[in-house]
C-alpha cells in the first residue's frame, strides 16, 4: 500500500559532471515543516479547497460487548478511536492523542474484561507500540516495549485471556509472535523462527495459535503453535509455494477456513479462493472455485452460524455471505459500487457491520439485518457542505499496452474520471495518478482532491493499475519483477498513446503523480517520457533500488529484496544502476515536485532529497517539500492540507497555465 536517501557522489551517479553548478537554494523551516522552491500558497485558493479538505471518512473496527460500534475517524488533527451506539448516533471519543491510532482490535464479546488494543508510533516513524484501552476506567496501558520495535497484528483469543502480537523486539530485524497473559500482565516470546510472522486465530480451546511467515504477495508458509510447548508445525503448501490470506478456525475446532491461490484439483489457480479443511476427515472444499477473482478477506460469526468473505472484482467490492456448516449462499442487500472493507458480526451473530466507500461517498459504516436483509447507515461523514452530486464517479476503461497475451494486446485496467460538462471542442488537460505497492491496486474509492481536479479544475484523472498491481491474478502480479521492473513503465506509455487518441483530452498536458512505488514510476516516466509528460508529482518515492535497499529499515530489507531483487547479487545491481531514476537524473526534462516524510522507515527521505538534488543539477525546477513530523505518508490533517494545496498550486504553474 513508503520511504527515502543522499548521496554524495552526485554528478557521477547522474552522469552529468560537465553541468553547471545549480544555483544556491534557499531551505525554509515552518515548524515542522522543510521547503525549498514552494511558492506562498495563495489565499483564494486555500479558500477553493477548503471544503475539499473537509472531508473525513470512519472505517469500522467491529463491535463492543454491549452492541455499539468501534469506529476509526478524525474530528481534529489526526484519525482516533470512537465509540457508536446507535444509527447516526453520536460519535463518542475515546482516546486523543497528537499522534494518529491504528489497529483497533476490540476484545471480543465473551472477554473476561471490556476494552480494545489499538497502536500508536511517532511522528510516523512506523515503530508502533500497542495500548490496551480500558472501557470501565478509559485508562491505557502500554503492552509493549515501549522502545525502537514494530508491533503490529494484535489477536484476541476467546475469553479475552490471551494477546497474541507481532514484534521486531528481539533483534529489530525479525518479526517473532509475542504472547501475553492478561491477567497476570506478562508477555513472553512464543515463536522465534526467524522471517516475517503473523499470529492469525487462536483455537477455541485456546491451546494452538494460527501464525504465517510472509515472504512475498506470491510466498507465505501457515502454521500452526503449541502454546504450551512453543512447537511449529507447518502446513503442507500444495505446489509449493502459494500466497495465503486469512486463517481462521471453525467454532467447533475441527477445521479452519483459509484463503490460499494454491492449485485447485491439480490445476494452477490464478485467483486467491476461499477454502475450508477438517484435519480429522482430510476433507478439503473449495468454497468459491466458480469465483474468477480474489477473495481478499473473510470473517465468521460468533455464534459460529455464518461466514461473509469479501471479493474484488475488477476493483469493485463484493460481500458474499455463507451459512455454517452448509457453506449455502445467503442472499445479502445489494450494495453500491465501490469497496466493502471490514466485515464484523455483532455479539449475537444478527448482524453485520461493514465499511462501504465508494467514488462519490467517504468511508462509512453500514450495519446489515441478515434476517431482513436490511442495510442501516451507522455513521454519515461529512464532506465540507459540498453537493455529493456533483462528484464524479469513474468509468473503467483497458488500453492496449506493449506486449501480448494469446496473440491479442494485453489490455491494461485504468479507472478514468472526466469532468461532468465539458464545452465542445475543448481538449481537457490530464492527470495521470499511480498507486503504491507495487503490489497495491487502485480502486474506486473516495478521493477529495480527484473531486476538486475534475470538478473545479477541469481536469480529467486517469488510475492506471500496470502490471505488478493486485486483484487480476498472480501472472499479472508477477509481470514486473526483478529485471521485468521498467515493463510496467512502459505500460505508462502506452497509456500516454492511448491519452493521445482520446478526441477529449490534450496530449500536449500531462502530469504524473504518484507515492512510495507510485512515486518511482513518476520519476521513471520523466526519464523516459519527458517529452510527453508536462510536470510531476513524486510522493516518498523510490529514486535509486541500491540506496533504497540499503537504507530501508532492517526488518523490511529482505520483504523488499524478494520483490524488487537483491542488490548484493551483481547482476541485479546493474539492473538498478541501469533503471534507477537517480542515475537517468539528466533525462528528466520535465518540473518537479518531491514530498517527503522525515521519520519515513520505509523510503528513507533521502532517496527525496537526492533526486532532488540531482534534477535541479541538471536545470529543471524543483520544489521540496518535507514534514519532520510525517512517515511514510502524510497523516496530520494540517501536513496534508498544505500538500493537497501545494500540489495544485504546482499543477497550475506547470500544467494548466
Amino acid at each position: 500500500m513508503r520511504l527515502i536517501v543522499l548521496t554524495a557522489v552526485l554528478f557521477a551517479l547522474t552522469g552529468n559532471a560537465m553541468a553547471a553548478p545549480a544555483a544556491p537554494v534557499e531551505r525554509k523551516h515552518v515548524g515542522n515543516r522543510v521547503s525549498e522552491n514552494v511558492p506562498e500558497i495563495p489565499g483564494d485558493l486555500l479558500e477553493r479547497l477548503n471544503r475539499y479538505q473537509n472531508t473525513r471518512g470512519a472505517a469500522l473496527a467491529g463491535w463492543t460487548k454491549d452492541g455499539c460500534l468501534l469506529i476509526g475517524t478524525r474530528f481534529a488533527e489526526t484519525n482516533q478511536a470512537h465509540r457508536v451506539c446507535q444509527p447516526l448516533g453520536m460519535r463518542e471519543q475515546l482516546t486523543f492523542y497528537p499522534e494518529p491510532v491504528a489497529g483497533l482490535t476490540p476484545a471480543p464479546p465473551q472477554a473476561w474484561r471490556d476494552g480494545f488494543v489499538f497502536a500508536k508510533d511517532k511522528g510516523g516513524d512506523e515503530f508502533s507500540q500497542l495500548y490496551w484501552f480500558d472501557a470501565q476506567t478509559r485508562s491505557t496501558t502500554l503492552l509493549t516495549d515501549g522502545k525502537r520495535s514494530q508491533n503490529s497484528g494484535t489477536v484476541i483469543n476467546r475469553d479475552g485471556t490471551l494477546l497474541a502480537y507481532a514484534s521486531t523486539a528481539r533483534n529489530g530485524t525479525d518479526r517473532d509472535i509475542w504472547l501475553r497473559d492478561t491477567r497476570a500482565g506478562t508477555s513472553r516470546l512464543l515463536l522465534s523462527a526467524g522471517g516475517s510472522w503473523s499470529p492469525l486465530d487462536f483455537s477455541p480451546d485456546g491451546k494452538e495459535l494460527l501464525v504465517s511467515r510472509y515472504v512475498s504477495a506470491t510466498e507465505s508458509y501457515p502454521g500452526a503453535v503449541d502454546l504450551a510447548t512453543g512447537k511449529l508445525e507447518t502446513f503442507p503448501v500444495d505446489g509449493g509455494k502459494a500466497a495465503f490470506g486469512r486463517f481462521a478456525y471453525a467454532l467447533s475446532g475441527t477445521g479452519v477456513y483459509f484463503i490460499s491461490d494454491e492449485p485447485v484439483a491439480g490445476q494452477p489457480s490464478e485467483f486467491s479462493r476461499l477454502r475450508f479443511h477438517d484435519p480429522a476427515t482430510g476433507k478439503l472444499e473449495v468454497l468459491t472455485a466458480d469465483v474468477p477473482w480474489d477473495v481478499e478477506d473473510f470473517a465468521l460469526s460468533h455464534d459460529g452460524r455464518h461466514l461473509v468473505y469479501f471479493t474484488n472484482e475488477d476493483g469493485i467490492g463484493k460481500a458474499h455471505l455463507l451459512a455454517l456448516p452448509s457453506h449455502r449462499p445467503v442472499a445479502l442487500p445489494e450494495l453500491p459500487v465501490g469497496v466493502v472493507d471490514g466485515g464484523e458480526f455483532s455479539p449475537d451473530g444478527t448482524r453485520l457491520a461493514i465499511t462501504l466507500n465508494t467514488s462519490t461517498s467517504p468511508s462509512d459504516v453500514y450495519v446489515i439485518g441478515l434476517a431482513d436483509r436490511s442495510l442501516v447507515r451507522w455513521t454519515q461523514s461529512e464532506v465540507g457542505g459540498l453537493d455529493t452530486m456533483k462528484f464524479v464517479s469513474p468509468s473503467l476503461v483497458r488500453y492496449p499496452t506493449f506486449d501480448q497475451v494469446g496473440g491479442k494486446p494485453r489490455t491494461i485496467p485504468a479507472f478514468y474520471y472526466v469532468p461532468a460538462k465539458v464545452p465542445a471542442g475543448r481538449r481537457l488537460p490530464v492527470i495521470i495518478s499511480i498507486h503504491g505497492g507495487p503490489e497495491g491496486q487502485s480502486v474506486p474509492s473516495f478521493n477529495a482532491g480527484t473531486q476538486f481536479l475534475v470538478n473545479e479544475l477541469g481536469v480529467a484523472v486517469i488510475v492506471p493499475n500496470v502490471r505488478g498491481s493486485t486483484g487480476y491474478g498472480k501472472t499479472f502480479l508477477s509481470l514486473d519483477n526483478a529485471d521485468k521492473r521498467e515493463d510496467s513503465v512502459k505500460d505508462i506509455g502506452a497509456l500516454l498513446d492511448w491519452i493521445a487518441q482520446q478526441p477529449e483530452l490534450d496530449a500536449s498536458r500531462v502530469g504524473v503523480v504518484g507515492g512510495s512505488y507510485g512515486g518511482y514510476m513518476v520519476l521513471a516516466s520523466l526519464t523516459h517520457y519527458s517529452d510527453r509528460i508536462r510536470a510531476g508529482i513524486d510522493v516518498v518515492g523510490i529514486s535509486d533500488f541500491t540506496t533504497f535497499l540499503t537504507h530501508t529499515e532492517s526488518y523490511r530489507r529482505d520483504l523488499r529484496r524478494a520483490e524488487y531483487g537483491d542488490e548484493r547479487d551483481p547482476a541485479m545491481k546493474a539492473v538498478f544502476d541501469r533503471i534507477s531514476p537517480l542515475r537517468n537524473a539528466a533525462r528528466i526534462k520535465a518540473p518537479l515536485f518531491v514530498a517527503q516524510g522525515r521519520n519515513d522507515p520505509r523510503v528513507p527521505y533521502t532517496e527525496a532529497e537526492q533526486i532532488a538534488k540531482a534534477v535541479r543539477a541538471s536545470g529543471e525546477p524543483v520544489w521540496f517539500l518535507m514534514f519532520d513530523d510525517e512517515g511514510h505518508g502524510f497523516r496530520k490533517k494540517s501536513n496534508a492540507d498544505y500538500f493537497g494545496a501545494a500540489s495544485i498550486l504546482f499543477w497550475q504553474q506547470h500544467l494548466l497555465d
